[in-house]
């Protein structure tokens, strides 16, 4: 048998926006708590929150922001995040995401890349001073957060018209870092974002009673599509922690807000089950829950179950380009099942794992490149579309890059990655796009990124790095004040090794994985190599 999979469902794919899908829950559930921001003590029913949707999605209009065109937001969680990420939907604006922890350069770029028409953005959060940033780029239509600049695009009328948006409409960008130096701009639909958070929240069974707790970053998938968009199609009830991570409050959170699903990546349920007290937490209502974003140890997975009573806890896997969800395990699915693989198919999606040099699929168990097809697939990469054509083929199957094995069961297992990337504490980090940047340091020569093991993130980022004649050996310090400012914290390397040249093969090409072996060798990470691929 060939490793291929059909999602089976007695469930119809969802047919309508994201607005249309919004106003059937309001009216099914408009008294029901939506929305809790606990870092800022607010609340809102789904009548309160579709009515302060209807009143920015009419501030937008007003401002000249119409189908198609594309308003960043650029903050940390909160409510007026999850707010603008359906006003936006509500009049058929194109919302572009943009990571907190970007820089000057990441940001002149997306700006720039997207076409951005409007600005959402916070002043600041923790380290970042986003408002010298957009100063400092030139671009000035910007709406601050708790300013008046914000606060007046809130206007009183009559609600939106949305007759003339299709659910294939584009509605998201989100950018990917990208294997050619700059990030990519996948463009997702209503159909795509929609659907896919639907049935997330079917396969850990929402309904109107479960309360959904996300410390996960809205910006990614993992949090508007995954998170807001499983809870309001399903009546269920948001609620935001904190700003960014922080494991005491998101417990806090669960105990006073009466969590029933708990999301996070491993590294977030390693820290909470680490805190001081953890004990003294009452997490009796849990229920559920999602862990994504990267491999999930065995022993985290079972303390996650008898310590976080999420007996129902489910691992997601995906990737930006497949809004995100393609595989995902059960409730019902024994515990060596959501520990050793990343589950089955989702409903009305295909996989298939392929031979990377033929495209035909491997039988049962034999590693591949894992492929997804379906409703989840993007519409492609924002104005770059030779990228879009080597993503997703002639047939519309977006090829993953991951390296993967099926069994027979169709439960899918993924062994290793095709593409360079490198995934630290969840986030996805492509080497070539830091090459680029430190190719711009006038002491580098030539630099190759690798990742290297680590016990806290998974994976760490090592540049190895030739020197222009005559320049002194840069340090890991000197390559961190270079970055500051520049590249998010997650792509800056912290290891450095200057040499004179790199391991080659006989045709030329970087042999990045001799470079990684030398690497875990020099660092002394032979233990931790060890435990990462036991």
């Amino acid at each position: 048998m060939l490793s291929y999979a059909s999602g089976v469902s007695e469930l119809p794919l969802l047919g309508e926006t994201i607005g249309a899908n919004l106003e059937r829950t309001v009216a099914r559930f408009g008294e029901r708590e939506a929305l809790v921001d606990v870092a800022a003590g607010r609340r809102w029913t789904y009548a309160e929150l579709d009515a302060d949707v209807n009143r920015l999605a009419r501030g937008l209009l007003a401002r000249g922001i119409g189908k198609g065109d594309r308003v960043g937001i650029w903050a940390p969680n909160c409510a007026e995040w999850v707010i603008t990420q359906y006003a936006t939907a509500k009049i058929g604006a194109i919302l572009v995401n943009v990571n907190p922890a970007y820089r000057t350069h990441e940001l002149r770029y997306v700006v720039e890349q997207s076409g951005l028409k409007l600005l959402v953005s916070a002043e600041s959060f923790k380290t970042s001073d986003y408002r010298g940033m957009v100063t400092s780029i030139g671009f000035a239509e910007v709406a601050y957060l708790g300013t008046p600049g914000f606060t007046e695009l809130f206007l009183d009328g009559d609600d939106p018209d949305m007759s003339d948006l299709a659910f294939d409409d584009p509605i998201n960008i989100q950018y990917t870092s990208g294997t050619t130096g700059f990030p990519k701009g996948a463009t997702l639909s209503h159909h795509n974002i929609l659907n896919n958070g639907y049935f997330v929240g079917e396969l850990i069974n929402y309904t109107e009673h479960d309360r959904v707790c996300l410390p996960v970053p809205l910006y990614h998938c993992f949090g508007m599509v995954m998170g807001n968009l499983a809870a309001t199609s399903h009546g269920a009830c948001i609620v935001l922690p904190a700003p960014g991570f922080d494991p005491a409050a998101t417990l806090a959170a669960v105990a006073a807000e009466r969590i029933t699903s708990l999301y996070g990546v491993p590294t977030m349920f390693i820290a909470e089950l680490g805190l001081p007290g953890f004990a003294d937490y009452d997490l009796s209502t849990l229920r559920t829950g999602i862990m994504a974003g990267s491999p999930c140890p065995v022993e985290v997975m079972k303390r996650v179950v008898a310590e976080m009573n999420m007996g129902e806890v489910a691992i997601c896997y995906g990737m930006t380009e497949t809004s995100p969800v393609s595989t995902m395990t059960r409730p019902d699915d024994t515990l060596a099942r959501r520990t050793e693989t990343v589950g089955r198919v989702m409903p009305h999606l295909e996989s298939k794992v392929v031979d990377p040099d033929t495209g035909r699929p491997v039988p049962h168990g034999e590693p591949g490149e894992l492929c997804t097809r379906g409703y989840s697939v993007m519409l492609g990469y924002w104005n770059q579309a030779d990228a879009t054509a080597e993503a997703i083929d002639a047939a519309r199957w977006m090829h993953t890059g991951d390296l993967a094995t099926m069994d027979a069961e169709g439960y899918v297992n993924i062994v290793g990655r095709i593409k360079d990337l490198v995934i630290r504490g969840g986030e996805n980090v492509y080497p070539r796009e830091v090459e680029e940047f430190l190719y711009t340091h006038p002491d580098i020569a030539d630099v190759q990124v690798i990742g290297v093991p680590d016990a806290k993130y998974g994976e760490e980022l090592m540049a190895w790095v030739v020197m222009r004649p005559g320049a002194a050996p840069l340090t890991a310090d000197d390559v961190r004040a270079f970055c500051a400012g520049e590249l998010t914290h997650y792509k800056v390397p912290r290891y450095v090794h200057v040499v004179d040249d790199f391991p080659m093969t006989v045709t030329g090409k970087v042999r990045k994985v001799e470079m990684r072996e030398q690497a875990v060798g020099l660092l002394g990470l032979q233990d931790v190599a060890a435990t990462r691929n036991a």
